[in-house]
């Protein structure tokens, strides 16, 4: 048979996730935010256990620099937009495309499409409120519920995930339908909570109006800063409507040790794991050495937003050409 040509989604469908867009990008020059493009192709990247970039190389002689080396189609924007940060831009926002290897499903597609906003001064709080302002603005929602990682965790699960054991968390799995692999010596802590999360947590989440999760555990801070107020927790925050996760934010770590130190962290994990080893981003560490100033940041998936937006189940019926059909 010849290969379906069709898009997925129905041109209203796409008419309307035009419009969105629109709306999107005037919610955030209204907001004094100032719209930027940075290389979706690098020769670095954010070094994250979980997150594989498309790995490609140039053939081209004129970049001897580049020749023989591994460039990455990026994550998301972020070391980009950090970079200019640092060279002193002021509170910018970003809507492209990212890539991600080894994601497709309902909610996932390798190639899609993030909108990303880094505000200087921002504190983790400041970056609640905003974030839940947008979500308001675009999804016509009721004012989110803010809860802590801990919280949800009490709620859903009637443990608290920042000091229980861990056999209390491996007790609360085999309650469930866990995958055969599952087992205490194959499993840290983190995916154990991770897994928690994602399967029994989450589902809760933003059912009856959005829900803001804040104060991840410190061993899951990624980039952002670690919580004073409250210990043992990272200013990390995400969104979840109608248990979907739709953005990710953190208060921005400024320390480059610190950040040298967590990437070195999550490559030893990736070798563990029988993944490639990454390229450290070595021009974000020099950025920071520099001076990131104090900024909080979102990552929000824009194919999700459309999705519930326009009362869809899936990411194909917004995006004229999924991965099955490029």
């Amino acid at each position: 048979m010849d290969k379906d040509f069709r898009s997925s989604a129905t041109w209203e469908t796409l008419r309307q996730r035009s419009e969105l867009l629109q709306k999107l990008r005037a919610f955030f020059l209204q907001s004094g935010y100032v719209e930027v493009e940075t290389p979706l192709l690098l020769s670095e990247s954010i070094i994250d256990c979980y997150l594989d970039p498309l790995v490609t190389q140039l053939r081209s002689p004129h970049v001897r620099s580049l020749q023989g080396k591994s460039l990455y189609l990026q994550t998301s924007p972020e070391l980009g937009m950090k970079r200019l940060l640092a060279s002193g831009a002021e509170s910018i926002f970003q809507i492209g495309k990212a890539f991600r290897d080894d994601e497709f499903g309902d909610l996932h597609n390798p190639e899609f499409t993030l909108c990303e906003w880094y505000c200087l001064g921002d504190k983790m709080a400041d970056q609640v409120n905003f974030l839940g302002e947008l979500c308001q603005t675009m999804l016509n929602s009721a004012e989110p519920e803010v809860l802590t990682y801990a919280e949800a965790f009490q709620r859903s699960l009637g443990l608290n995930p920042l000091d229980c054991e861990l056999a209390d968390l491996l007790n609360a799995a085999a309650n469930g339908n866990t995958p055969s692999s599952f087992a205490e010596e194959e499993m840290d802590r983190d995916d154990v909570l991770n897994w928690l999360l994602s399967e029994k947590v989450e589902l809760s989440l933003g059912q009856d109006r959005p829900t803001i999760l804040t104060n991840y555990p410190a061993s899951q801070a990624a980039l952002a800063e670690l919580d004073p107020e409250l210990p043992g927790t990272a200013c990390r925050f995400e969104l979840y409507v109608k248990g979907i996760e739709l953005a990710n934010g953190y208060q921005e770590l400024l320390d480059s040790q610190a950040l040298r130190e967590r990437s070195q962290l999550q490559q030893k994990k990736r070798i563990e794991n029988g993944k490639a080893k990454l390229s450290p981003p070595e021009s974000l560490f020099a950025a920071m050495d520099a001076g990131l100033p104090t900024c909080s940041g979102v990552a929000l998936g824009y194919d999700r937003l459309a999705m519930l937006a326009l009362g869809k189940t899936t990411i194909a019926e917004v995006i004229p050409f999924p991965a099955d059909r490029i």
